[in-house]
């Protein structure tokens, strides 16, 4: 997974047209890096919602390649990527009180 981040973020440095460093992040337009998900990766929108810092937060995952993005969109429109990684599963399964699958 952490080979599937360093690439990622990689490839969205240099694939994106980035405005802005937030944080050691690849940030960029929303709608390009949008573009850059469902083209390169076929991750669509699965989630969103707004943060505590009044940035919208939003997954995206492939069901068929199993890949997953996070990504924090400012009121600027500035977006920046959170997390990335690989073996999504969307099966809401049920978990213990430890937090570990049953």
């Amino acid at each position: 997974m952490k080979t599937c981040i360093i690439g990622l973020t990689a490839l969205a440095t240099l694939a994106l047209p980035l405005s802005a460093q937030a944080q050691g992040r690849a940030c960029g337009e929303r709608t390009a890096i949008i573009e850059r998900l469902e083209s390169g990766y076929g991750e669509t929108r699965t989630a969103a919602g707004l943060s505590t810092q009044s940035g919208m937060i939003e997954i995206f995952a492939s069901e068929e390649t199993g890949t997953w993005t996070i990504i924090m969109t400012m009121p600027t429109g500035q977006s920046c990527l959170m997390a990335a990684g690989n073996s999504w599963d969307s099966d809401p399964a049920q978990v213990t009180k430890s937090g570990m699958p049953i």
